[in-house]
C-alpha cells in the first residue's frame, strides 16, 4: 500500500476521551466527582479546539484525575468495549495493513497499546505519552521529554519519522490532528466525526469522514461493507417517533425528518437520492413517486396499513416494504372499547351539556355494554384482539371476514355481512384501505343495521360513505358513532379540519389517533427501523409485505451477493453459471420467489473478480444487485 494512515486514538479510534473514562473510575465516590469530571471535559474540548495550551491542558487534567496505576486495567476493559463502530467492523483492514497504520495520540501508551494491538496494529507504531507514577503508583504526571506532551507535539513527532515518499493521511477529531496537515507533513486531513464533530476542526479538513468506511471508500480500498452508511440518506415524514431517528442515526445513516405528510409533487422532489423513506398513513407513495426514487431500497410504513404505498410497483423496482402489523394493535382496541362504552352511555352529549351549564341527569339512551352484541367487520390482528377484550366485558361477539379466520373464545362467525348487521347492537370496522374497499360501507349496509345501534370506524376513512352515516345519525337510526378516520384528512396539525359529522348528536370525532399512544409509537419507532437495518445489514426480508420472505443467518466471513430479478425461469442457473466460471466457492445460497420477483442470496468465499459483479448486474431480467460485504 502506498499510503500511510496516521490515526488519533481518543474520540477517533475509540468513541470516547480515555481520560474522561479514567476520571469516572478514579473519582468514584469522590465528593467533587461531578465537578471534576465536567472540568476535565471542558479542558479537553478547549485543547481539541485549539483554544488552550495542550501541555497545560494535560497537566490540569491529570491533577484532576486523582488516579492510580490500579485503575488502568479497569479503563482498558471499558475502552475495549468502546471502539468506534466503523473501526471495529473494519478490523480486517488494520490486520492486513499493520505496517502502514500508525497511532499518533496525545493520550497514553499504557492504555492505548493494549487496545490497538488487538487489531493487529504494531506496538512500535504507537506514539503516545507515558504516565509518571509515584511510590504509591499514583499518577502524578507525564514524561515531559516526550514531544507529544507539548504544544504542536504531533507535528514535532512526525518530523522525526520517515515514510519514504508515501502519501500520509491523518485521521482525527482534534485541532492537533489538523496541525500535521497544516505543517505540510501530511497530504490529507480527514476530520473524523463519527463520535464528535468540532466546527473549528471540520472547517479546516480536506474531507469530512463520518465513519472509517467513508475513508476507505474514497480511497477505493476494501472495507467491511459495500457502501458507507453515512452516504445512505433516510427521510422520515409525519412526525415519526424520535427513537426511530436515534436508532437510524446510531447506525450511521444521514437522517432528515419532517413533521407533516407530503403531496406527490413535494415527494417527487424530496425523494431523489433517498435510500430509505419512513412514512405513516397520510403520505402516498405512488408509482409516479417511485419513478423518481432513483436510489430507494426500502420503505418503512410506521403503521399497520400499507395501502398508501404502491406495493406492486415497489416490488417490481426491487424496493422492499416493511410495516408494523402488531405494534399499535392494543392501542386501537382500547380506543374502540372506550368509544363503545362512551357512546352507549350517551356521554358525548352529556359532556357537551355539562360544559354548556346544563344538568341533564337521565338514563334515556344509556346502556351497559354487558350482554350487548358486538359485530366486527374484519377479524385480523385488531378485530380478533377486540373480540377477546369485548367478550371479557360480557359482550357477545360476532364477526365477518372475507378470509377464513379461526374464532377466538366464544366469537361466532357470520356467513355474510348482511347476517351480521341484522343481529348486532354495535358495528366496528376493521378493514384495510385497498381501492376495492372504497365506500364499502354505505347506504345499503346502514339499512341492514338494527334501529338504535351504534357504529365505530377506526380503520380507513374512504371505506365509509360519510353522507350515508350522517343521514342515519340524523334520522336516529344510529344512536351514536365514533369516527377516527376520514376520506380527506389534514396533512399537518396546522391545517383545518372539516366534516359533515361535526356537531352531530352522540358522535365522537378523533383525529386519526387509534394507534397514537406513547407506547404504540415507541414500539413502532423501534420495530420498523430494526427491520430495515436488518435488511440492509444481512439481506433478511422476513416480515416484508411485498418481498419473498427469507430469514438469513449472519455471515461470519466471505461476501454476500443479493440478486433481485423478475420471476422468470432459469435465473438461478444463470447466477450459478457465472459463479462457476469465476471459480467461486458457494458457502450458502437461498432463493425464494413470489408472483412478481425472485430473491437470491448467495454467500461466497472472500476472493472474487470485479468482472463477476458486472456479469451479475447484466443478467437479463435483473432488477437490483447488491453486495452486502
Amino acid at each position: 500500500m502506498d499510503k500511510i494512515f496516521i490515526i488519533d486514538f481518543d474520540s477517533t479510534f475509540t468513541r470516547v476521551e480515555a481520560l474522561d473514562i479514567l476520571g469516572e473510575i478514579s473519582l468514584n465516590g469522590h465528593p467533587e466527582k461531578d465537578e471534576r469530571l465536567q472540568k476535565i471535559k471542558d479542558v479537553t474540548n478547549l485543547g481539541m479546539n485549539g483554544e488552550f495550551s495542550f501541555s497545560e491542558s494535560l497537566k490540569e487534567r491529570i491533577a484532576l484525575l486523582n488516579a492510580n496505576k490500579s485503575h488502568l486495567s479497569q479503563l482498558i476493559d471499558r475502552l475495549k468495549k468502546l471502539v468506534s463502530k466503523s473501526i471495529e467492523r473494519n478490523r480486517e483492514f488494520f490486520e492486513k495493513n499493520s505496517e502502514n497504520v500508525f497511532i499518533v495520540s496525545s493520550g497514553f501508551k499504557e492504555f492505548i497499546v493494549p487496545i490497538v494491538t488487538e487489531f493487529g496494529i504494531k506496538a512500535e507504531n504507537v506514539y503516545a505519552n507515558n504516565f509518571e507514577f509515584d511510590a504509591k503508583e499514583d499518577i502524578v504526571g507525564f514524561d515531559k521529554a516526550n514531544p507529544l506532551s507539548e504544544d504542536k507535539g504531533k507535528v514535532k513527532l512526525l518530523k522525526t519519522l520517515t515514510f519514504h515518499g508515501k502519501d500520509v493521511y491523518v485521521i482525527g477529531d482534534g485541532y492537533t490532528d489538523y496541525e500535521i496537515r497544516e505543517s505540510g507533513l501530511a497530504n490529507k486531513f480527514y476530520a473524523f466525526t463519527e463520535n464528535v464533530e468540532r466546527d473549528k476542526v471540520v472547517e479546516k479538513a480536506d474531507h469530512i469522514a463520518p465513519s472509517f468506511d467513508e475513508i476507505l471508500y474514497q480511497n477505493k480500498m476494501p472495507m467491511a461493507i459495500s457502501y458507507p452508511k453515512n452516504r445512505i440518506k433516510v427521510l422520515l415524514l409525519e412526525n415519526i417517533h424520535p427513537d426511530a431517528v436515534q436508532i437510524l442515526e446510531e447506525e450511521g445513516y444521514k437522517v432528515e425528518t419532517a413533521k407533516g405528510a407530503m403531496d406527490e409533487e413535494e415527494l417527487i422532489e424530496k425523494i431523489k437520492d433517498v435510500s430509505i423513506i419512513g412514512i405513516r398513513s397520510k403520505t402516498n407513495i405512488t408509482k409516479r413517486v417511485l419513478e423518481h426514487a432513483n436510489k430507494l431500497i426500502a420503505i418503512g410504513a410506521f403503521c399497520i396499513g400499507t395501502n398508501q404505498i404502491d406495493l406492486e410497483e415497489a416490488r417490481n423496482r426491487g424496493i422492499i416494504v416493511f410495516n408494523a402489523p402488531y405494534s399499535n394493535t392494543r392501542s386501537v382496541v382500547e380506543l374502540a372499547i372506550g368509544e363503545i362504552i362512551l357512546l352507549m352511555r350517551n356521554i358525548p352529549d352529556k359532556n357537551r351539556d355539562m360544559h354548556n351549564g346544563l344538568w341533564n341527569k337521565s338514563a334515556k339512551n344509556s346502556y351497559e355494554v354487558r350482554g350487548k352484541k358486538l359485530g366486527l367487520v374484519g377479524y385480523g390482528n385488531i378485530g380478533s384482539q377486540l373480540s377477546v377484550v369485548a367478550e371479557s366485558l360480557g359482550m357477545q361477539v360476532y364477526f365477518y371476514d372475507i378470509v377464513d379466520r379461526l374464532a377466538l373464545g366464544n366469537a361466532i362467525k357470520c356467513r355474510s355481512l348482511k347476517s351480521l348487521l341484522n343481529k348486532v347492537d354495535v358495528v366496528t370496522l376493521h378493514v384495510d384501505g385497498r381501492p376495492s374497499n372504497a365506500r364499502f360501507f354505505g347506504a345499503n349496509e346502514f339499512n341492514e343495521m338494527r334501529k338504535g345501534s351504534y357504529f365505530v370506524n377506526l380503520s380507513r376513512g374512504p371505506v365509509v360513505e360519510i353522507e350515508a352515516l350522517v343521514e342515519n345519525i340524523k334520522s336516529g337510526k344510529i344512536l351514536g358513532a365514533g369516527v377516527d378516520v376520514f376520506p380527506e384528512e389534514p396533512k399537518t396539525n396546522s391545517d383545518p379540519f372539516e366534516s359533515e359529522l361535526a356537531g352531530l348528536p352522540n358522535t365522537i370525532l378523533t383525529p386519526h389517533i387509534g394507534g397514537s399512544t406513547a407506547e404504540a409509537q415507541e414500539h413502532i419507532g423501534h420495530y420498523v427501523p430494526e427491520k430495515v437495518i436488518e435488511y440492509v445489514n444481512t439481506g433478511s426480508s422476513y416480515t416484508s409485505v411485498n418481498f419473498p420472505n427469507i430469514q438469513l443467518p449472519e455471515l461470519k466471513s466471505g461476501h454476500r451477493l443479493m440478486h433481485i430479478h423478475k420471476n422468470v425461469p432459469g435465473m438461478l442457473a444463470q447466477i450459478n453459471n457465472i459463479l462457476a466460471s469465476h471459480d467461486c466457492n458457494i458457502v450458502g445460497q437461498y432463493l425464494k420467489t413470489n408472483e412478481g420477483i425472485g430473491y437470491v442470496i448467495t454467500d461466497i468465499e472472500k476472493e472474487y473478480s470485479k468482472d463477476l459483479i458486472e456479469e451479475f448486474k447484466n443478467i437479463p431480467n435483473t432488477i437490483k444487485f447488491r453486495i452486502l460485504y
